[in-house]
């Protein structure tokens, strides 16, 4: 963790409430959570306001389905002690941050989101012509920003969500850090960290400022990181002062983009709830291994004898998931020659799976049958994640002109 950059050492994510989660989540989302819980300090939260901004005419499975997502993200594996686990609108921070941004974010940036004419589209069926929907990407971005997170895990097809948060960010340290006496407090503070490191911090901007030198910029900014001298609002002023702008209030964050396979449903559509052809992480077993029996395989392999073609197979699909590469070879020889049969093909699978979703199923049985630890863990979560939430605010109110005390 060390060797990251403190501005990029918080990360932070979230899921709408779906209830029990599939093998799709699991494999796109929570095995990368996994990972980053391990290396960052992550803050993962449960999105339930979000879901309202497409299912406010039926809220009613939101409680319990939040509930049953924790639940699972605690049995794959994360672990309350690296990682925060809440829930948004149990921290009412996230709400006002959204109403303070809200007011110096132009319209016009709400409406190009390409993701709002998308999922209007898509969603025929809904009514999406509410202020809720059109200002869910602030929303997002208030998500971020209340906890200065400067690493968001996302797909391509949110990297317009993390630059929109960006341009907000910067519109915002633009309008509000330029504190009176920024640059005598920058000069001030410059000199706090000693002669050395003031010499170095010096050349550093100089070679940004004046050569557009991108590596210089970064090496300044580890400089500050490693400053034990200087106090949290000196080296804030400092991180302004690289590139003129003024005090950094709140950090633009960087989109860290994933690679997660994209898990193939039983029809080999993506696994989706939508279309019907998951399986559930806490699916019975015995469901399980029937789901996977009897999904359909190569239309052109009619009879047991007939050849198949393992590239129009759904069950291929899985094989490159959960097959390493010898069974693989094993799979596409018996295929294509017709030495082996399709129930033949699907067992590897079916052993696989099942050996996956055991320790899973093991704990989340553990955890529903006392969901008391669950609900403290999400306490303690929320507590933390207030905490954190609650200076940031501090900061803005008080450069927005709304600190009363």
């Amino acid at each position: 963790m060390s060797s990251v950059p403190s501005q990029y050492q918080r990360v932070l994510s979230g899921m709408r409430p779906t209830g029990a989660l599939h093998l799709g989540h699991y494999h796109g989302v929570l095995k990368n959570w996994l990972r980053l819980q391990h290396t960052y300090e992550c803050f993962f939260f449960v999105a339930d306001w979000h879901a309202l901004t497409t299912n406010y005419d039926d809220p009613s499975n939101i409680a319990a389905s939040a509930f049953d997502m924790v639940v699972d993200w605690l049995a794959v594996g994360i672990n309350p002690g690296s990682a925060r686990i809440f829930i948004q609108s149990q921290v009412p921070q996230h709400a006002e941050l959204h109403l303070l941004l809200s007011m110096i974010t132009p319209l016009s940036w709400l409406e190009r989101v390409p993701s709002y004419k998308d999922q209007q589209e898509k969603l025929k069926e809904k009514d999406l012509a509410t202020f809720g929907f059109l200002g869910y990407p602030l929303l997002q971005s208030a998500d971020i920003l209340i906890y200065k997170a400067g690493q968001v895990p996302v797909g391509e097809d949110q990297v317009a969500h993390v630059e929109l948060t960006r341009e907000i960010a910067r519109r915002f340290n633009h309008l509000y850090g330029r504190e009176a006496g920024f640059e005598e407090k920058a000069e001030a503070a410059i000199i706090k960290m000693g002669k050395k490191n003031a010499k170095l911090y010096k050349e550093l901007r100089r070679k940004y400022r004046e050569q557009g030198d991108q590596e210089a910029l970064e090496t300044a900014r580890a400089l500050l990181d490693n400053q034990q001298n200087i106090t949290l609002g000196d080296r804030e002023r400092l991180f302004g002062y690289l590139e003129g702008e003024g005090k950094i209030i709140l950090p633009e964050p960087q989109a860290l983009l994933t690679e997660s396979p994209k898990m193939p449903g039983l029809d080999g559509q993506k696994m989706s709830k939508s279309y019907g052809n998951t399986i559930s992480l806490r699916e019975n077993p015995a469901d399980v291994e029937q789901k996977l029996r009897t999904m359909p395989t190569d239309p052109a392999r009619v009879r047991r004898t007939d050849p198949g073609d393992p590239n129009k197979c759904p069950v291929w699909e899985f094989h490159k998931i959960y097959s390493d590469e010898q069974t693989r070879n094993w799979v596409r020889q018996g295929c294509t020659t017709a030495g082996i049969g399709c129930i033949d093909c699907k067992q590897p699978i079916i052993d696989a799976v099942l050996k996956e979703l055991a320790p899973i199923q093991e704990r989340s049985a553990e955890y529903l049958e006392d969901p008391k630890i669950v609900q403290n863990l999400i306490t303690e979560g929320v507590e933390a994640a207030r905490d954190v939430a609650d200076d940031t605010l501090e900061e803005v109110r008080a450069a927005m002109g709304l600190a009363y005390r």
